[in-house]
């Protein structure tokens, strides 16, 4: 499978529009792809509490650690669940509040010029075959569509936010994607 995106948005995917996002400053050229991790409750997959958190509808009082968490307007462009199925939260053209305080290269606040995707996942917990096939396929497009990232672009959120972030964790095969990618590179 290859995803084809238009107007921001990998085609043929599911759309769960998130309110947590905004423009992207004037001269803003995407140009870094940031990896991450996330599963609501912590080690818990394949429930909707992803997507209702990065929508502003996790209902607080149905974990304790719900209750933490919450109130945050965070949002990533999109999630790769465990069965490797993507979906969209915000156009890769609009500016998702995935990083936080980051810097890459010497550039601060990374939200402003990355695209993030999150991997439904912990930072021991190995990733799925379909998460790593679903992530270098979308990685590919966004390649292809911007330019600007290429795979010396690619970064964890811990590498752009080391000491405050630790995802996508050492569960991560990074030597496995960045084969993948380059392999599989049309």
């Amino acid at each position: 499978m290859s995803f084809v995106i238009a107007d921001g948005w990998f085609e043929g995917v599911k759309h769960c529009p998130s309110p947590n996002f905004g423009e992207r400053p004037a001269g803003s050229d995407i140009s870094l792809l940031v990896i991450h991790n996330i599963s609501l409750p912590p080690g818990e997959y394949e429930n909707g509490h992803v997507e209702r958190f990065f929508t502003n509808c996790l209902d607080a009082e149905a974990h304790p650690y719900f209750a933490e968490i919450a109130q945050l307007q965070v949002s990533a462009h999109a999630l790769i669940s465990r069965s490797g199925e993507l979906v969209q939260f915000v156009s890769l053209d609009d500016r998702a509040w995935h990083a936080g305080r980051s810097c890459f290269a010497g550039v601060e606040e990374c939200n402003d010029y990355s695209i993030g995707i999150e991997l439904e996942g912990t930072d021991t917990d190995p990733y799925t075959d379909a998460q790593y096939q679903t992530l270098t396929q979308a990685a590919q497009a966004i390649m292809r569509k911007y330019p600007g990232v290429t795979s010396n672009r690619i970064a964890g959120h811990s590498d752009i936010a080391p000491g405050r972030k630790t995802d996508p964790g050492d569960a991560f095969d990074w030597a496995r994607f960045l084969q993948a990618l380059k392999h599989d590179t049309p």
